[in-house]
């Protein structure tokens, strides 16, 4: 294909992209991949990428080994490129909930063993809060923003919150807080005209209030984590603009444990500087379909597997 880095955006994608043998055959094509995921059992102490390539996949599954799989597997493919193609790396770069961490380790903003501890950190928080503060999450289609944020605030009260979580692309939204009032904004969003509105299947209110009780200790780890200035710019899931400087990197970083992530806004912004190419760095092709109801005419290319490779080179 006709790559142009100056209308190209890398994307890494978050939690639901997983599944058991990611990054195995990448790993046993390129050498760049295989010291990826050799380095990254060297950092955690034990042979992680066992998790990754044989499961089971209830293992794979548990958010504190799922979260650093996704950061080796797109770090992985994302090393390999800048190996092969060093002189192709795009103008942006954005990740989607826990893929902004691999966004930002690709830019350059806080390496691969800072990155990986600070990944591992966060999914062992997350299941703390989920445990200690159980909520839920639940898929609606068919309604805008807007509306969901007004059947949000109606359904929640002083002690029992829902928000919007993830605004994924138009249409499709996911919503996150206490069950109680979780459910009362699933029957409010049917009423609003909603064509499905479905809980998903977990107890961790990912992107709410609910993860105020981990918060602090987030914050800590954010803070001694070295961040320096990105040399290619994310689009932070909070701010839905490019940030390059460390402190708004960190400040980001730190803010999306608890709001929504921008991610319609962020490919938005994306298109309007010229994207029109977008690689989806990592397992999976979750992303893709996001960006083409977000931006009429997008191409979109995975970067996780071998074959991958290949369509750079013509």
């Amino acid at each position: 294909m006709i790559f142009d880095p100056r209308y190209s955006a890398f994307l890494f994608p978050g939690q639901g992209s997983q599944s058991v043998g990611m990054g195995q055959a990448l790993s046993i094509k390129f050498p760049e991949a295989k010291n990826s995921f050799e380095k990254a059992d060297e950092i955690l102490g034990f042979p992680f990428s066992e998790i990754a390539w044989n499961g089971p996949e209830q293992s794979l599954n548990d958010t504190v080994n799922t979260q650093p799989a996704l950061f080796i597997h797109s770090l992985a493919a994302f090393r390999t490129f800048q190996s092969h193609y060093p002189a192709s790396l795009p103008q942006f770069m954005a990740g989607h909930s826990l893929g902004q961490l691999s966004a930002i380790a690709a830019s350059g903003a806080i390496s691969f063993e800072d990155g990986l501890r600070l990944v591992r950190k966060r999914g062992e928080l997350m299941k703390q809060a989920g445990e200690s503060n159980p909520g839920g999450m639940a898929a609606i289609l068919g309604v805008d923003i807007p509306t969901l944020d007004r059947v949000c605030a109606e359904a929640s009260s002083t002690d029992e919150i829902v928000q919007v979580a993830n605004d994924n692309c138009p249409g499709q939204v996911v919503i996150s807080g206490h069950r109680a009032a979780l459910d009362r904004a699933i029957i409010g969003a049917k009423a609003a005209g909603a064509k499905r509105a479905l809980p998903l299947a977990v107890s961790i209110a990912a992107h709410s209030p609910l993860m105020s009780s981990i918060q602090t200790q987030w914050d800590e780890a954010v803070k001694k984590s070295k961040i320096t200035n990105a040399g290619v710019a994310v689009v932070g899931n909070v701010s839905a603009n490019p940030l390059a400087e460390a402190d708004y990197i960190r400040a980001d970083t730190m803010a999306q444990m608890q709001s929504r992530v921008r991610w319609t806004e962020s490919v938005k912004w994306l298109a309007a500087q010229g994207v029109r190419t977008f690689i989806e760095v990592g397992p999976g092709t979750v992303l893709s379909g996001l960006v083409k109801r977000i931006v009429d005419g997008a191409t979109c290319f995975p970067l996780g597997n071998p074959i991958d490779f290949e369509i750079f080179d013509n």
